[in-house]
């Protein structure tokens, strides 16, 4: 049954949604509250994300337009190794490499997959009726959408999320987090984590000529480096061994972000009467497990196979709650549980702790990943 629905909020997890709506045979409209949707760095595509791309026939586009990675080697910051497995390790734990791409174009990749128009930007969400029978938005420049049913999808800071469950106040992690990308081709057998007390960087091939990579640093709320984040993170990481100098140095400083990392406690209602929340909105969770955006894909194509014949979107809504929250929740603590690992304090218990990962034997970690990221990770619900 085909129904008009509003999604608010135009990042990943709510185009996702949006297409995979629309392939199910529904009118949608996307309203977001930025005007500037070309921002942004790099994003891991694991393969659980990626079966869940493919049933909305998009994981071949985002395979074709990223970078693979096979590996993920883990050293500390004077060059040790820490864990170096096989080159194809992660094809044979999870079935197929991971990919990185920009943002953007993952972004572009799910824009070009609905109708012309269906994302507006520039407004937000202020208000919600919602009911059994549809919803009225309100929106920030006085319309009122009415709509058989709205998908929040804004983030940790949900209005949507906020309706359904009151107060939801974000909380700071403790830590800061940079994100560029290099103009530089990266041995692929380095791509993977670099480790300190208190400290990591990521670095991972993004196509043939250019490499993705994050860092992470406990530090005070709402700093910001006087000369620039690029010469920050210079000062931090520049001695490191190689290729983290080299990243940095072909890094357009002005194109370096700086983010303080919020997550907030689990919102316990995901879904009411023609409301239902998706991605962050419904459960925020820390970098660390490269699964935010991918648990919003699959947010995505598992909401809207349950809403195919279905005439009661309400109770698909909750289908899709229960369905998710079993699947998520693990993961939320597990992503937190790592980050309050690398950001301990003293910094020393840090570095003790993180080296202490490499105990873990390689088969255990093998199918702990496949249970997070593995292709058959993604499963859609039974009819």
């Amino acid at each position: 049954m085909s129904a008009h629905i509003l999604v608010v909020g135009a990042g990943i997890a709510g185009l996702a949604t949006a297409v995979a709506l629309h392939r199910a045979g529904h009118d949608v409209r996307v309203v977001e509250q930025r005007t500037d949707a070309t921002t942004g760095a790099g994003i891991s595509i694991w393969p659980n994300a990626l079966a869940a791309l493919d049933v909305l026939d998009l994981g071949d586009p985002v395979r074709e337009a990223g970078g693979r990675v096979s590996a993920g080697a883990v050293r500390w910051r004077d060059g040790r190794w820490l864990r170096r497995p096989s080159p194809d390790r992660i094809v044979r734990a999870l079935g197929e490499p991971l990919v990185i791409i920009h943002r953007a174009t993952l972004t572009g990749i799910l824009v070009g997959a609905l109708p012309p128009g269906a994302v507006s930007h520039g407004l937000a969400a202020t208000a919600l009726d919602v009911s059994r029978t549809g919803a009225r938005v309100t929106l920030s420049d006085g319309t009122v959408a009415a709509v058989d049913a709205v998908v929040g999808a804004d983030g940790v800071d949900s209005t949507v999320a906020r309706h359904l469950n009151g107060v939801l106040p974000r909380r700071y992690a403790g830590y800061t987090a940079w994100r560029g990308i290099a103009s530089y081709s990266m041995d692929p057998d380095l791509a993977g984590e670099t480790m300190g007390p208190g400290l990591e960087v990521g670095h991972v091939p993004m196509g043939p000529e250019h490499t993705y990579w994050f860092a992470t640093q406990r530090a005070p709320q709402g700093q910001s480096a006087v000369d620039g984040e690029h010469a920050q993170v210079r000062r931090v990481f520049g001695d490191w061994p190689e290729p983290i100098p080299t990243l940095l140095a072909c890094t357009d400083p002005a194109a370096v972000l700086r983010n303080d990392l919020y997550d907030r406690r689990r919102a316990a209602t995901w879904a009411r009467d023609r409301a239902v929340i998706v991605g962050d909105a419904a459960h925020p969770m820390r970098p660390h497990l490269g699964q935010g955006g991918c648990q919003g894909l699959e947010d995505a194509a598992i909401l809207a196979a349950l809403t195919v014949g279905e005439s009661d979107l309400s109770a698909a809504f909750r289908r899709f709650a229960q369905f998710r929250s079993r699947r998520v929740r693990g993961l939320v603590v597990e992503s937190r549980t790592v980050g309050r690992i690398v950001n301990m304090r003293p910094a020393a218990l840090s570095g003790l702790a993180s080296r202490a990962t490499t105990l873990i034997p390689e088969a255990v970690l093998a199918r702990h990943l496949a249970a997070v990221a593995g292709r058959s990770a993604f499963v859609l619900p039974s009819r």
